[in-house]
Order: C-alpha cells, then sequence, then structure tokens
C-alpha cells in the first residue's frame, strides 16, 4: 500500500505498446475501454488526465503483417503513419461512450526542448484540459529523425509531467513494478531515492514490438521525481490499476517526489534541453559557481568544445572532466573564442551592444 492521498488534481497516464495491442498486432479495445472508464470516473471527483499513447507503430507492424519491429526507420515510420490514425480513432471511440472529447497531439523532442515550443505546447494542453477535453500524446514517430526523437514514451511522459505540474505519473506496461533482483526477488513497494543500487535493478525490454524497458522507467522517474511529481510504474492489466493506484492500494512501485519543484526555467534547462557545446573551466570558476553562487566569467575558461549561438544552452566540465554545471550562454562559441581569459573591462570594449557580460548569468546557470 501506498501512502497517497484520494484525490489529485492532475496526472499524467503512460501506456505501454504491450498493453494496447495484443501479439498479432491488434488494438485491445476492452483494454482501452477500461482505461477510459476509470479516467471519466476520475473527472467526476476533479482529475485532470492526460494520457500518453503507445501503440501506433505496433498497430501499423499488424497491418503490413510484421512481427518484428523493423530497423528501417522508413519502414517504422511507415507504420508510424498508418497506426496513428487507427490508434486516435480507437481512444475518440472509447471516450465517447463518456461524453469525453480527446485531442491528438504529437511532439518530437524540438518541441519541449525549444523555448518558445514548449511554452506553446504547454498552453495548447492547458486549454484542452480546462476545456475538459483530453490530450492523447504520443511521439510523432512519422517524422521524428535520431536528432529529434525522445528514445521512448516513458521519458515524454516525464517530461509532459513536469511541464504540466502533474502530482502523478502512472507508468503502465507488462511490468508489474521494480523488481528486487538482488535480493527478495519481490516488487519493491516505495523508493524514496534513486541510488546506483536502483538502478542495479533495472533492465531492459525483450519486447518485439517495444522500445524501453525498465531503464527508461527510472530515468523517468528520476526526471519526474524532481519536478515534484511521484511516479507509478505498474503492470496496465491490473484490473482498475489507475483508481488503486490513486486510493494508494495497488500493486507496483512508487517514486516519492524530491520535494519543491525547480524554478521553471532552470528545470527546463536542466531536463529537456540538449546541449549544444561545453566550456571547460579552472578550479576557481567552480568554486565560485558551486560554493558562492557566483556567475560564469571569461577569466576562468580553460577551453570550449562544439560550436554554439548566444542563447543556447551548453554543459560546464571541471578540471576533473566532470559535467558540473548547465548555463544558457550571452555569447556564442566564436565570441567566447575572442574573449576567453580576459577581465570584464576588455570585454566590454570588444562588445560594448551588450548589456551584460558574464558568459552565463547565475540566474540561467544550473548546478547539476
Amino acid at each position: 500500500m501506498h501512502p497517497i492521498p484520494s484525490k489529485a488534481k492532475r496526472i499524467v497516464v503512460k501506456l505501454g505498446t504491450g498493453i494496447l495491442t495484443t501479439e498479432s498486432g491488434s488494438i485491445d479495445t476492452d483494454y482501452i475501454s477500461a482505461v477510459c472508464q476509470q479516467i471519466s470516473e476520475l473527472r467526476k471527483s476533479g482529475t485532470q488526465s492526460i494520457v500518453v499513447s503507445s501503440g501506433a507503430v505496433g498497430l501499423g507492424m499488424g497491418i503490413f503483417g510484421l512481427t518484428k519491429r523493423p530497423d528501417d526507420s522508413v519502414k517504422l515510420q511507415a507504420c508510424a503513419a498508418i497506426g496513428q490514425s487507427l490508434l486516435i480513432q480507437t481512444w475518440q471511440q472509447a471516450f465517447s461512450a463518456f461524453g469525453i472529447t480527446v485531442a491528438q497531439i504529437l511532439l518530437t523532442h524540438d518541441d519541449l526542448s525549444i523555448r518558445s515550443r514548449y511554452i506553446h505546447v504547454k498552453a495548447i494542453i492547458e486549454h484542452l484540459l480546462h476545456q475538459g477535453i483530453v490530450p492523447i500524446i504520443n511521439e510523432n514517430d512519422t517524422v521524428s529523425t535520431e536528432e529529434v526523437k525522445f528514445g521512448d514514451n516513458d521519458l515524454l511522459s516525464a517530461m509532459l509531467a513536469s511541464q504540466t505540474e502533474s502530482e502523478y505519473l502512472l507508468i503502465l506496461s507488462t511490468a508489474p513494478g521494480l523488481i528486487d533482483q538482488t535480493g527478495t526477488g519481490k516488487i519493491v513497494p516505495v523508493i524514496s531515492e534513486i541510488t546506483p543500487q536502483i538502478k542495479a535493478m533495472a533492465g531492459g525490454t525483450t519486447s518485439a514490438i517495444a522500445v524501453g524497458g525498465m531503464i527508461t522507467k527510472i530515468e523517468a522517474a528520476t526526471l519526474a521525481t524532481k519536478a515534484n511529481c511521484g511516479v507509478f510504474i505498474a503492470h496496465g492489466k491490473e484490473p482498475q490499476i489507475i483508481l488503486k493506484l490513486l486510493q494508494g492500494n495497488g500493486p507496483g512501485t512508487f517514486f516519492v517526489p524530491e520535494g519543491m519543484p525547480m524554478e521553471a526555467k532552470k528545470h527546463w534547462m536542466t531536463y529537456f534541453q540538449r546541449p549544444n557545446g561545453s566550456l571547460h573551466v579552472d578550479q576557481g570558476a567552480v568554486t565560485a559557481l558551486t560554493d558562492n553562487g557566483k556567475s560564469l566569467l571569461a577569466s576562468g575558461l580553460v577551453k570550449i568544445e562544439g560550436t554554439f549561438s548566444s542563447g543556447d544552452v551548453i554543459d560546464l566540465i571541471s578540471p576533473e572532466e566532470k559535467t558540473f554545471a548547465r548555463g544558457q550562454v550571452q555569447f556564442s562559441s566564436e565570441e567566447i573564442n575572442r574573449i576567453s581569459g580576459k577581465k570584464t573591462d576588455e570585454i566590454k570594449q570588444l562588445f560594448p551592444e551588450k548589456t551584460r557580460w558574464e558568459i552565463i548569468h547565475r540566474n540561467s546557470l544550473v548546478i547539476l
């Protein structure tokens, strides 16, 4: 039993391919109807729900008669293109029985990593929820490339839970929870801290139609709990599992949120952005940033890696070659090459048009 309040204002429910489709690739309409019934019950008590639904590729595979997830990107995206339309039709038909309208949202990583898109996506989801509409969200596999992919819907669901300030994320798949493979062999009911030992219990997926596995679920839980979102991992086919988990008596693993969420911009910078480069700094800069809350100045720079523009997010590397911080730079990589090691007065003369002369201001810096 988990110590969970009976009512939540907003949740994200992530459903894996393995519980949405049969082995032959056909969609499990009875299961989807059961999910809709539970979400309808939650709506009556004032809980808003966001659904992250896998299954498009699996459905497309069924149409093509495939039994193994294609390795070829074009074939994979063709499966997604066909399967996605079938998937959203199924969700709408099932929710219609409860008088609920759904909205389809397909995302790539850029939609959450580029700040302007991130804000716009959040506004759209907020509007839909306040209109009583259930967003059905999936990765846009039809157009996604390696550069803009989330990798799996576990990560996507965690990012959305963080973005929408949801109280709980329910990751439902064929995994019954995190199993203690180093000890009892039983499900670990509550995890208050994600340690290396916890990560060591995870393993990848063996499904022919799915991606991810327990490793990606632990990574998703790490992200979400840092945003003050509690995370459940449970078997989706357990009867009434969504309601049971939120009532505190469902089987599975619960990850306790770390505490208060990070300031919104810094959280986005830490978890949603893919850094465009890195700056190696000396020990004096490390101390100034981590212990004294200072901004990063040009005098502390040692080496620049990558090509980036002003406003991009980059990593900071210590003399021990460890990434210890991430921040939004106020100079491009080309400009930093010109000012590296210089004092502020010298930089002002080179760039009189700028209003700030720190490489990264402390308000745009996150210590990892």
